[in-house]
């Protein structure tokens, strides 16, 4: 495996050698930082999620667990158990540091595009999860999916990493509210004379400073000193969180920093309740088969760019640009739809928010179990969680982008055929806030070149299919139209 170092294995302990932290460089402090920061950088979901996929009422008028009113705490207490329970598996059978949780973009599909169709309820909707799953699942044991991430050009891998680097820099300057939707324009600077904002401009200085200076866990000390800055001006000042109308704008972006707190006992009445074909007796069998296939195609791409944007950030890819024991990967994050739907949480995948951990030194799957176990505290301590805001955990992926785009120089931008669909995947992902868009994308335009220069035989013909499906993926909504 490239940029692996080995090293002898007496003397170590059993940790040591199932995880190979010392064989990959590594060590178990660097790994508990990465697994830490890692979390801190996802925690965001444990209160995202339940505002997404918990203020929805499904086709019969319901909110997920039942009920005419949201339960919030209840959605978060299974949305931070699944994340654990799928985070510590990709560490331990994977050995990966990647963490798993509810899916953004993913969980909207569910709540506004499938929950709310006529007569659809939530379980319904957590059955074509659950469906999705299982069929992404059954592409990786059949080899079919780990063969389309090795039919992938080298060159375009690293483009997927670095555009997944600009978008997550991208993600945290919108969490954050330094970059806004504009007056005319589709992006403007924020409002910088706000409290939030002075904590999200010094978590940015001083992650700066700290990592020029090389600091030991410089990302998780501008974490957690921003977080104390920010709990510290909310119970002084009573800042407040922005509300959904428009009203309190200077607030907090996400969550309000304020100290409400430790324990909380989790309700976990969410767990299994699914309707494995339940929506086949309330829409169309096409329309079933268009709304998982929209949901595989999405999951299929998001975790293939993801883990190799980690494994390049932690020099774990191989001359192909493939990250070790991809196929573990890929069936971990299989079980990881399979799991969200069956807890009602929406699919769980991988998080791009991983590099932050890898920026850390994470280099293997103990820094998952980290991060893991911290999801499976947050089931009981969500009022800490919640302490951090996303002005708080912003500043590491905006470091994390940075480190990223070191790879642009791997691509040969004199090479038309290979730069182009490069560009295009690379600038397409932060524009359109979505991974599988910009992957899509360039997928596209690869076939598109080769066949203008006549040069078929080059294209391999899993690169046909996967742009074919891109092509029938962008087209999805005037076919579902075209149906209906």
């Amino acid at each position: 495996m490239a940029n692996q170092t080995s090293a002898p294995t007496e003397g170590l302990s059993a940790i040591d050698r199932f995880f190979q932290i010392t064989q990959r460089g590594s060590s178990m402090g660097a790994e508990v930082r990465g697994g830490l920061v890692t979390f801190f950088a996802m925690s965001y979901i444990v209160v995202l999620n339940p505002l997404i996929i918990g203020t929805v009422p499904d086709g019969t008028g319901q909110f997920l667990g039942g009920g005419d009113a949201p339960n919030l705490g209840m959605v978060a207490a299974a949305t931070a158990l699944i994340a654990g329970i799928v985070t510590i598996a990709m560490g331990v059978f994977a050995n990966f540091p990647i963490g798993l949780a509810a899916g953004l973009g993913l969980n909207a599909v569910v709540a506004y595009s499938i929950a709310g169709l006529p007569e659809m309820t939530w379980a319904d909707a957590m059955g074509l999860v659950v469906i999705e799953g299982l069929i992404i699942l059954v592409l990786v044991l059949t080899g079919f999916r780990e063969a389309v991430f090795n039919a992938v050009p080298v060159e375009l891998k690293t483009a997927i990493s670095v555009g997944i680097g600009l978008f997550i820099s991208l993600i945290g300057l919108v969490n954050a509210g330094f970059v806004v939707p504009g007056d005319g324009t589709p992006v403007a600077l924020g409002n910088l004379a706000t409290w939030p904002m002075l904590v999200f401009v010094v978590g940015l200085i001083l992650t700066i400073v700290l990592w020029v200076r090389r600091i030991r866990g410089a990302l998780l000390i501008a974490i957690l000193t921003a977080t104390a800055l920010a709990v510290v001006l909310e119970n002084t000042l009573s800042i407040g969180a922005k509300a959904p109308d428009g009203s309190n704008p200077n607030g907090f972006n996400l969550n309000a920093p304020a100290f409400s707190g430790v324990v909380e006992v989790p309700d976990f009445g969410l767990l299994g309740q699914f309707s494995l074909l339940g929506s086949f007796d309330k829409i169309a069998a096409v329309s079933v088969a268009l709304l998982v296939f929209s949901l595989l195609l999405a999951d299929f791409f998001d975790t293939m760019g993801t883990m190799v944007a980690v494994g390049a950030e932690a020099k774990l890819l191989d001359e192909k640009g493939n990250p070790p024991r991809t196929r573990a990967i890929l069936v971990v994050d299989s079980f990881g739809a399979i799991a969200g739907g069956a807890g009602s949480v929406s699919s769980n995948t991988a998080y791009v928010e991983s590099t932050t951990g890898v920026g850390e030194g994470a280099k293997t799957g103990f820094a998952s179990v980290v991060t893991g176990v911290a999801f499976l505290l947050a089931t009981f301590l969500s009022p800490l969680v919640a302490l951090v805001p996303y002005e708080a955990a912003a500043p590491a992926l905006v470091l994390v982008g940075f480190l990223m785009m070191a790879q642009v120089a791997g691509i040969n931008w004199r090479n038309m055929e290979i730069a182009i669909p490069a560009f295009l995947t690379m600038i397409i992902m932060p524009f359109t806030y979505s991974i599988a868009d910009g992957i899509g994308a360039g997928f596209i335009a690869f076939v598109v070149i080769k066949l203008a220069l006549g040069k078929v035989r080059r294209i391999h013909p899993l690169m046909w299919v996967s742009s074919l499906l891109f092509v029938v993926y962008f087209l999805l909504e005037p076919i579902q139209n075209a149906l209906s």
